[in-house]
């Protein structure tokens, strides 16, 4: 499923690929690339242990290096790919950018997927005019239900944009946006599931306040929050609706709504929103230094 805000061009092509630290979320973002008909013998990713290279080659068909065992993985790995996927974490993203600069094709898309690093702190650690795309993923990437919003850099084209949205599309819901929208963006969706499983966790816990056994309590809220996303997972669901369908007037789900409101719960919501938005930011600024 992929969805933008604003018209694409015909997508250029792309016939190599590159992951550099492929851990959870570039594992998920592979694989959602995979799952999307992409050849496995077209790409070539990279790890720091054998073991775990070994491992994930077994698992995707993909031809899989170890850092550590080959100081030049990186590099190898990403000469002659039409886009590469850098899933280092964020105080690790430039120098991995110094890194591969001088093996990349001047028409290579880098695409980072580290929250708060900027195209601008990617771009000063590659050569000039080298396409930059920032991405921000979040965890159901790896159930191929994930949200993902994009930003091209300022040598990013369209076509370039473009390429990376296809590439995503077999993973989950994808947005272009402005790159000033990234960390809204990241205190809605990127921290997202945690607030879903926060409210998974608070509904067990309140069932065992009402005399449920534990794992009984437990299996039930996790199952109503997995089905209640399910519903929402048509394009034209509209959470309002679907939340008014099920409150009968007078009944016991209004009476809950309403003591959620009056204990706060939606400003509780917007508060943290708010809180993980300008922690994004003071990230950003601390790593720009």
């Amino acid at each position: 499923m992929s969805s933008t805000n604003v018209p694409l061009p015909s997508v250029r092509t792309v016939q190599r690929l590159a992951f550099i630290g492929t851990g959870n979320m570039n594992g998920a973002i592979l694989r959602g690339i995979l799952a999307g008909g992409f050849a496995a013998g077209n790409i070539t990713a990279t790890v720091r242990g054998s073991e775990k290279a070994a491992k994930l080659a077994d698992d995707t068909g993909v031809q899989t290096l170890a850092t550590h065992d080959d100081p030049g993985a990186n590099t190898r790995a990403v000469a002659g790919a039409d886009v590469v996927f850098l899933g280092v974490k964020p105080v690790g993203i430039q120098d991995a950018c110094r890194e591969i600069a001088g093996s990349l094709s001047p028409e290579t898309v880098v695409v980072s997927v580290a929250a708060a690093v900027t195209t601008s702190m990617i771009e000063a650690a590659l050569p000039a005019g080298q396409p930059v795309v920032r991405s921000m993923p979040n965890t159901p990437l790896t159930v191929g239900k994930g949200v993902v919003a994009l930003a091209g850099g300022t040598s990013a084209s369209d076509a370039d944009v473009a390429a990376v949205v296809d590439l995503f599309s077999g993973a989950g819901l994808v947005r272009v946006v402005p790159e000033d929208q990234l960390d809204a963006v990241s205190a809605v969706s990127g921290s997202g599931p945690a607030y879903a499983f926060y409210l998974a966790e608070a509904m067990a816990k309140a069932g065992e306040q009402l005399g449920l056994d534990a794992d009984l309590s437990r299996d039930l809220a996790r199952a109503t929050v997995a089905g209640a996303g399910a519903m929402l997972d048509d394009p034209q669901a509209d959470p309002t609706a679907l939340r008014t369908a099920v409150t009968s007037p007078n009944g016991t789900t209004q009476a809950a709504l309403e003591g959620f409101d009056a204990a706060g719960i939606p400003a509780g919501i917007a508060s943290g929103a708010r809180a993980a938005a300008e922690r994004a930011a003071e990230i950003t600024r601390e790593l720009a230094g």
